[in-house]
């Protein structure tokens, strides 16, 4: 009795006004969703992407640099990708300081929302530029003593990054070059004398050779051609016992050529980046550059995400490496002593 009641029941034609009712609300309920759906769509297409601009004082577009590739590659450790949810547009001074104010005013004039500077010229040229688009900076000098920042804790303005310390290890250059070379009483700085950081550079070398008693010969070339062979032959004529050479962007772009004629002139030579000594340099101390430019892709991230540079403290690296080449210790006859060696980082054989 029960089945055939409920049989009965279930055959009851549902009421016209009731079937129509339920066909209004399942379209506007359909209708909803296909609205909602196509709001999320145009929301993920109109999604803005954000766009950095690199400022590189020595690179060129079929030769960026190890830098810019070290950075790419913090880029992509953080989970960004170049031309899908981040825009990098990139400037190239090729060794020309000159160019580095008209480039970095068109990154400005881009409305970019980051600026990336390395080279002292580019973080003057950036802080005069723009007081409100936020800057990551690589710097080889003393940010504070330089006027970039207020302090490393705590930068101020639109201006924060990486104090690589270069010139502060000055002096720890010339010690190593002492002991590798016991007998060295002159040394020749190769330096671009365009470049202001050079002169600051100089005088850093200077008051740590007092100490050791070296004298000091500079060796002065100029842009956008450095005539590096007559700073080698001036040497020569100065009776310089060994070199080195002051980085910056124009000698960014002859590391090989430096290192050659170092070789052929039979100097042991000391550099402010590992770059020179795996093209045959002798000997390298500094930080390490791909980790400061990586690290640089971690401020990007924390400025896209709303922190301001103010709040972000000016990063100082906290090891240092050695590098020696001994290939071309051979090349110059020099034995580089064993206590030398164990304290190297990196030996290339």
């Amino acid at each position: 009795m029960r089945l055939t009641a409920l049989l009965r029941y279930s055959d009851t034609p549902i009421p016209r006004q009731q079937l129509t009712m339920s066909k209004k609300v399942f379209c506007l309920a359909l209708g909803a969703m296909l609205l909602m759906h196509c709001l999320i769509a145009e929301a993920q297409q109109t999604k803005k992407v954000p766009r950095i601009g690199y400022m590189s004082a020595s690179g060129d577009t079929n030769n960026p640099g190890s830098n810019v590739e070290a950075f790419r590659q913090g880029l992509r450790d953080l989970g960004y990708f170049e031309g899908k949810n981040i825009l990098v547009e990139y400037r190239y001074a090729e060794g020309n300081q000159d160019r580095i104010p008209g480039l970095v005013a068109e990154l400005v004039q881009l409305k970019v929302e980051i600026l990336v500077v390395g080279a002292q010229a580019s973080i003057r040229a950036a802080k005069q530029a723009t007081k409100t688009i936020p800057i990551v900076m690589v710097s080889s000098v003393d940010p504070v003593a330089a006027g970039m920042v207020d302090s490393l804790a705590r930068p101020g303005g639109n201006i924060t990054g990486l104090a690589r310390l270069t010139r502060d290890l000055s002096g720890k250059r010339l010690e190593l070059l002492k002991e590798v070379v016991p007998g060295i009483k002159r040394v020749g700085v190769l330096r671009d004398t365009d470049d202001p950081a050079s002169s600051i550079a100089f005088k850093e070398y200077e008051a740590a050779a007092g100490a050791l008693k070296i004298q000091l010969q500079s060796l002065e070339v100029q842009r956008p051609t450095p005539d590096l062979k007559a700073a080698f032959h001036t040497a020569a004529k100065g009776r310089v016992s060994a070199l080195i050479t002051i980085r910056n962007p124009l000698f960014s772009r002859h590391p090989k050529p430096i290192a050659d004629l170092a070789i052929k002139n039979r100097l042991p030579s000391m550099y402010e980046g590992s770059d020179y000594v795996e093209v045959g340099g002798l000997m390298s101390y500094a930080s390490n550059d791909a980790e400061q430019w990586r690290r640089a892709a971690y401020y990007v991230d924390r400025i896209l995400k709303g922190t301001q540079p103010a709040d972000l403290p000016v990063e100082q690296p906290t090891k240092f490496e050695f590098v020696i080449n001994l290939k071309t210790a051979k090349q110059i006859g020099l034995t580089i002593p064993q206590s030398v060696l164990f304290r190297a980082d990196k030996v290339i054989r």
